[in-house]
């Protein structure tokens, strides 16, 4: 213990200098804390940092006692109904670019849904929730009280009174100004409607977000987010709301201001989580090789900008290119066909012409009998033999601009031997075609909007 004794022989101006010195070294001594939760500021700050940060993501049908093959089939179904929702939505902008009547132009329809939960929490205290990530749609939103029409919810529905950081959006800010239908009111209203007929419908506002495991976490404020009070149709409520990640204004990836995200994708029958990486962890500095990157181009579609459509140019069954025209895959005139990378669809959908090759040339090389019942729910399944593991399967690679994709088999076969089943898990598609998710299972997916790029690199999903 210090003791400070006065003595009239001591300069009076050193006492104040004494204790100016002992208040800056106590002042000095760094504070010790428990927690590691970062706040930064999004695009409406000047200060603009975001540092990188991991979200896990859980598949929708994650815990449940369920076989690989049933899983495939679940995903399956609702992929179907996905296809369908891109389909009316390439169907409905044909319609209204043909129209010259303004008034029968109806609001633009959005693809919706997915196969993949992302932990969150919104709010000021924060409220955690599991939201549907879509790379196929841009606005976020999430149910609010008090819900004219909302789903059934494992949540508490989010309450905006109860949050001191909520503020409405006015019709004047950029956001609303890119939403494809609003109105103007006590603010700006936003409705936004999605390919099965389903939608949601309420007040445009910020809020903040906050993203990361909870030794690990990281809060950005005025996100802007649809808090939606009408909320209708089926397939939203395996989650508490939707997490955009397109290309448009509204998307999370592009309010962050960060132009580049990634994601990696574990096996369809692993329990383990996948994870979606943001800023400055969204990266490839942590690949072993640089040979194992394929690197492709991103292409825009104006009809569909909020898409990540890739050029598919052939494809390898085996030694053998399949006969299929180059311009198979390329986008048309009118913004229909061409190829997306999609993480909510689950299986891989090719245009017809193109599949039928690909059925034919698979087929033929794979040296087992045609099982012929449909009972699995895809298209070409093979009867396995007493031993199955000795079964071959060929080489199945896509071209794509700058890239050939060598797919491991796991990643384009399912072998089941209860069932004594092997099936080709791909699809025919009359238009779009879809790059699915059990094609990018164990690889990270690296999305550049600032490149406009898309990367693969394979990787061990679990060790991120």
């Amino acid at each position: 213990m210090a003791f400070f004794l006065y003595s009239s022989s001591i300069n009076p101006l050193v006492i104040p200098l004494v204790l100016v010195l002992l208040f800056l070294a106590l002042f000095s001594i760094p504070a010790t804390s428990t927690s590691r939760k970062v706040v930064v500021q999004n695009h409406n700050s000047k200060n603009h940092q975001i540092t990188g940060f991991k979200v896990s993501l859980k598949h929708v049908d994650y815990g449940k006692n369920l076989t690989s093959f049933q899983r495939l089939q679940r995903g399956i179904k609702r992929g179907k109904q996905r296809l369908q929702r891109l389909n009316a939505m390439v169907l409905a902008d044909k319609t209204s670019s043909s129209s010259t009547d303004s008034s029968a132009v109806e609001s633009p329809v959005n693809a919706g849904n997915g196969e993949f939960l992302m932990k969150l929490a919104i709010g000021t205290p924060p409220l955690a929730y599991s939201a549907i990530m879509d790379t196929g749609s841009d606005l976020i939103w999430t149910q609010c009280s008090p819900c004219k029409d909302c789903f059934s919810q494992s949540t508490d529905i989010f309450n905006p009174k109860k949050s001191t950081s909520y503020s409405n959006l006015p019709c004047s800010s950029e956001l609303c100004t890119a939403l494809p239908s609003s109105t103007c009111s006590d603010g700006c209203e936003y409705y936004y409607a999605y390919g099965d007929y389903s939608s949601t419908q309420g007040q445009l506002a910020t809020e903040t977000f906050t993203f990361g495991e909870s030794d690990a976490e990281v809060s950005v404020p005025n996100i802007g987010f649809g808090c939606g009070e009408d909320n209708e149709g089926d397939g939203f409520n395996q989650g508490a709301g939707l997490v955009g990640l397109g290309r448009g204004p509204l998307s999370l990836v592009s309010q962050l201001k960060e132009p580049k995200f990634s994601y990696c994708l574990n096996s369809i029958d692993d329990s383990k989580s996948s994870s979606l990486l943001l800023g400055s962890l969204a990266n490839l500095n942590g690949s072993t090789s640089s040979h194992a990157i394929k690197t492709t181009p991103l292409v825009q579609n104006p009809s569909q900008p909020s898409f990540y459509y890739l050029s598919l140019q052939g494809i390898t069954v085996g030694e053998e290119r399949l006969p299929i025209s180059k311009d198979t895959f390329s986008l048309q005139d009118d913004g229909s066909g061409g190829l997306i990378i999609d993480s909510g669809t689950t299986i891989t959908y090719l245009e017809e012409s193109a599949y039928d090759e690909l059925r034919k040339v698979f087929s033929s090389k794979v040296n087992l009998p045609v099982d012929d019942s449909g009972s699995e729910g895809l298209d070409l399944c093979f009867k396995l033999p007493s031993d199955s593991s000795k079964v071959d399967v060929p080489k199945l690679i896509f071209h794509f601009d700058g890239a050939d994709l060598d797919f491991p088999p796991e990643n384009y076969v399912l072998l089941d031997s209860d069932l004594g089943l092997l099936c080709l898990a791909m699809g025919a598609s009359s238009g779009m075609s879809i790059l699915g998710n059990f094609q990018q299972q164990n690889t990270l997916v690296l999305h550049d909007l600032q490149k406009e790029t898309l990367s693969f690199v394979p990787t061990k999903c679990e060790q991120l």
